[in-house]
Parts: C-alpha cells; structure tokens; sequence
C-alpha cells in the first residue's frame, strides 16, 4: 500500500504541507479540536469518577444508543450539506441555500418522528436487545435528545461547508465548557445521578444549534422552491445514508454486544478505555472539516493527488505522536478515573491502534466521498465490517471478555484503512492512464 502511494509521489517535502491554507485552516479546527476534546475528556472522567463503573457503563450504553439513532436519523443529510452546499455556495448562493433549507426540514421532521416513536420502544429496546430494563427511562431521554443533536450537526456541517473553521470550533467548544461546568455544579450539589448527567448532555447541543442560528446566513430560511433539489441531494445521499446506517451499528456494535453479554461494570471499564480514544475521530472529524469542502470542489485529478500528498503526511505524523503517547496515558488512566478503571489499560492501547488506523484512512476516505462521489463503495465496505464485528465480536467477547472486543474493533479498522486505500490508488491510476490515451 505504502509502496503505490510512493509511486504516485503521495508524500512529499514538509516545508510545502505546512505552507498551504489546508495546513494553516487545520491548526484552527485542531486547536478547538484539541480544546474540545480536552473537555469531552474531562466530562467523561468526571463522570466516571462520581458515577462508578457499574453506572458509567449504563450511561455509555444509553449514549451509544442516542448518536446510534442520531446517524441514522441523519439520512445523509450532513454529507450531502458539506458536498452540495461547499460546491455551490460560491458560483450559485440561491441554489445552496435550498439545499440548506431542505436538510434543515428533513432533521426537523425526523427529530419529531423519533421522539414519539422512542418513547414507546424503549422498555422494549432495553428489555429484549440489552435485557437491563433499568435501561427504559435513560432510553427515552436519548430519544429526546437525539433531535438536538440532529439540530446541532446541521449547524456544525454547515458551518464546515461554509468554510466558517473558526465558528466551527467556538461552537462546539461553548457547549461542551457549558455542559462540563453543569455536572461540576451537580456533583458539589450532591444530586449527581444517571438521568440528570443525559439531561445535560442532551441540552447544550439544542442551545448551540439556537446559537447556531445567529452565525449562519438566515437567508436560506426564506428561498422558495427548495424540493427542486430533492433529487439531486437524495440520490447523493441514499448510499451515504446506507452506508451510515450499517456504519453507526458495527462502529457501536462492540458496546452493544458488551453491554449484553458483560456486566454493566465491565460495560464501564472498556467505555472508559473508549472514551479515551476519542480524541482520534475527534482529530478526524476536525480535518474531514477543512479536507472535505475542498475536495469537493476540486476538477483534475492532478489537484487531488497534490491535495492526498499533503494530508497523508499530515495523518501518518498525527498518528507517530498518538503512539508515543501511550506510556503517558497509561500511567494517567488510575489516577484520573481511579483505581476501579485500571483493567481500562491495555484495552485502550489496543483500541488507540484501531482508532490510529481510522486516521490514516482520512485522505482516502474523504476523496471517496467528495472527489469520487462514490458513497456507494462504503455501503459495502460497512456490511463487510459489521460482519467482521457482529460475528467475530460475539465469539471474541464470549471466550475473551473486553480483550476480545477491542481486538475486533482493531482488525475491523484496519479492513477500512486497507480497501478504499486499494480503491483511490486504482480509481487514480485509471483516470492517469485514460488522461494518457486521450
């Protein structure tokens, strides 16, 4: 794989990558990445500490369940908004405030679908599929707050098609310091529990979408006409919306089998090990911000061989330093959320590997989606990695416990670094040789 990226000459000088506006736009959405994640991370092991185990891993469960429905729910809205939005924004503003439009009411009208429908489902969901039916009442708060984060994805993938990096990190940032300072306030007030930690987590992305309002040209809420651009924005987004659904389960499926075949404290020892990851898809979410727009306005196939040149250099060094992190991390983790969480280590080591595979994959993946247009590959890509997951996680986890969960979760990341990567070189390859012969 190396090899083909070195015969197309992926990997260049650095005093050029760290000279071009990506590079620069990047440091912006890495820092407020990097202050997100600080206090994503914090939050979580707060409420590690002050809930415990036992019912951190409930909460972890109920959050998988909440952005499992939120993906799905999302019907491709997010990426078709980054792919139509960023490629007409420029050369036709009426055009791309339709499509805005149109994605704000189709998250409107799924939000209100699950809410009513999740109220009722619940008991059941927590009874038959995860047989905990303390479960039922953290379920139906998800529901609710599945909505707000619709609404607040609207917000940041518009902003990221708009280019608007700074906006897009102070947003996100403004939330999460807000909800980290409401558990901090209900922990000193003794009344720190289960459903007023979702309650909170669920409330301050519905405030950031409001927030949102203000940034976001509203011009777009008034454009006449937008179903005319119902077609060219579902037909993009039925392979991603496929694609997502398969992908939101197997990316949660290692937590969801965990939950049902463990105990609710294991169930928090391996979330805590996962949540500490996090910060890699966070890193990943942050350059598929400046990555994404770009490559979606890109023509020649020239422009994104220089563009991947760039930007794999960028991941492969982004993941050298994830790995030299490791001995610092491990001795943190006992003294952050206590001595309760130590079996977290090598489950996280494990699971930093994976996520690490995640990021290399960034370049690839993103010119799948926006220079290629070809969602549909990662429709099958997903089948091919919820098998991987659902049918060797379920043996892994029985014989092997948490160890075997994480092990799947790495060898299913490294499937999704090692194909589209086979793709982009052949599809690259291709358009070369045609070029040639033209």
């Amino acid at each position: 794989m190396l090899g083909k990226l070195y015969e197309f000459k992926l990997i260049p000088g650095m005093k050029s990558i760290f000279a071009t506006a990506t590079f620069k736009q990047s440091g912006i959405t890495f820092t407020g990445t990097l202050i997100n994640g600080v206090l994503g991370a914090v939050f979580y092991i707060l409420v590690a500490r002050f809930l415990g185990p036992a019912s951190y891993g409930l909460l972890a469960v109920t959050i998988a369940v909440l952005t499992l429905v939120a993906d799905i729910g999302d019907l491709g809205t997010d990426t078709g908004l980054v792919r139509f939005v960023g490629k007409y924004i420029n050369t036709d503003k009426l055009k791309a405030y339709r499509f805005l439009k149109l994605g704000l009411k189709v998250k409107l009208l799924v939000s209100i679908f699950v809410m009513l429908f999740g109220y009722f489902l619940a008991p059941a969901i927590a009874n038959s599929v995860f047989a905990k039916p303390i479960l039922t009442q953290p379920f139906r708060i998800a529901f609710i707050g599945v909505g707000s984060a619709l609404l607040f994805s609207f917000t940041t993938h518009t902003l990221q098609a708009l280019q608007k990096f700074v906006s897009w990190s102070a947003i996100q940032v403004g939330t999460n310091l807000i909800r980290l300072l409401i558990i901090v306030v209900l922990y000193y007030l003794g009344s720190i529990n289960i459903i007023n930690t979702l309650s909170a987590y669920i409330i301050m992305p519905f405030l950031g979408f409001l927030f949102g309002l203000f940034i976001i040209p509203t011009k777009f809420m008034k454009v006449r006409n937008e179903g005319s651009v119902t077609k060219d924005f579902f037909h993009y987004n039925k392979w991603v919306a496929a694609f997502t659904l398969v992908a939101a389960v197997s990316s949660r499926l290692d937590t969801f089998i965990t939950a049902r075949l463990l105990t609710a404290a294991q169930l928090g020892i391996y979330s805590a090990a996962n949540q500490i990851v996090q910060i890699v898809p966070q890193i990943v979410a942050a350059m598929g911000t400046v990555i994404a727009p770009k490559m979606a306005s890109m023509g020649k196939i020239e422009d994104l061989i220089s563009y991947i040149k760039k930007t794999q250099v960028m991941v492969i060094v982004l993941s050298f330093m994830g790995i030299l992190s490791i001995p610092f991390v491990v001795y943190l983790i006992p003294l952050l959320f206590g001595p309760d969480y130590s079996g977290s280590i090598p489950i996280f080591v494990i699971l930093l590997f994976a996520m690490l595979a995640f990021l290399i994959s960034v370049p690839v993946h993103n010119a799948i989606f926006y220079y290629f247009s070809y969602p549909k590959l990662f429709f099958w890509l997903s089948l091919t990695h919820i098998t991987i997951v659902g049918v060797a996680g379920w043996y892994a986890i029985s014989i092997y416990g948490l160890i075997g969960a994480a092990t799947v979760v790495l060898l299913g990341q490294v499937v999704n670094l090692i194909i589209p990567t086979v793709w982009v070189v052949r599809r690259i390859r291709h358009q070369k040789i045609n070029k040639l012969t033209d």
